[in-house]
């Protein structure tokens, strides 16, 4: 699958949509290799959230995981659109994931969590909303996993301790352009 067909959907994104696009390009495939690193197609069911173009979409399912045990939350109805052309038989919601809980009523629970979403750009009550959702839906052992193009965690210090959870450095993808660190977040032993 290219990543060509998508691009120019993608560079009109940040105008329709600023705060919602964070990157000037989609990720690369350095990068989405290390975001899906540590799915296991047996493991349970990935959401994805802020799929875009699909990058991660198309690595996580270049690990094994069955089309039906993927679940994407895209806010862009254009991207939707684009998703469901790519991808055919996925299950697609267009929402906002700043409410996971309420827009996953009846499918159940995932065993991770991959998220596109430009998390720097955004206030920190939606940072937290985010990953709390999240972690609501998520199995006991879940993880998120989350990239930035800084070198630390895009969700605050303070956020991660009241909702009890750690983040974990899986390293930084320097052939991303621009470079971009990627973030386990998971729950602290209790």
């Amino acid at each position: 699958m290219t990543h060509l067909l998508p691009f120019p959907a993608f560079l009109k994104a940040p105008f329709r949509a600023p705060r919602t696009i964070g990157a000037i390009a989609p990720s690369g495939a350095h990068l989405a290799r290390l975001m899906t690193s540590e799915i296991e197609p047996g493991a349970g069911k990935v959401l994805e959230l802020g799929p875009g173009t699909g990058v991660f979409t198309q690595a996580i399912l270049d690990r094994g995981l069955k089309r039906r045990d993927l679940t994407l939350i895209e806010i862009d109805q254009k991207f939707t659109h684009l998703l469901g052309r790519r991808f055919g038989n996925i299950d697609i919601m267009c929402c906002d994931a700043c409410d996971l809980q309420a827009a996953n009523a009846g499918r159940g629970s995932y065993a991770s969590v991959v998220s596109g979403l430009p998390l720097r750009n955004m206030p920190e009550e939606v940072i937290e909303a985010i990953p709390a959702g999240a972690f609501a839906i998520l199995n006991r052992g879940g993880a998120f996993y989350q990239f930035t193009y800084g070198r630390f965690c895009s969700v605050p210090d303070e956020v991660l301790e009241r909702l009890s959870l750690k983040a974990t450095s899986l390293g930084r993808v320097r052939l991303n352009v621009p470079p971009a660190s990627v973030f386990r977040l998971s729950r602290r032993e209790r």
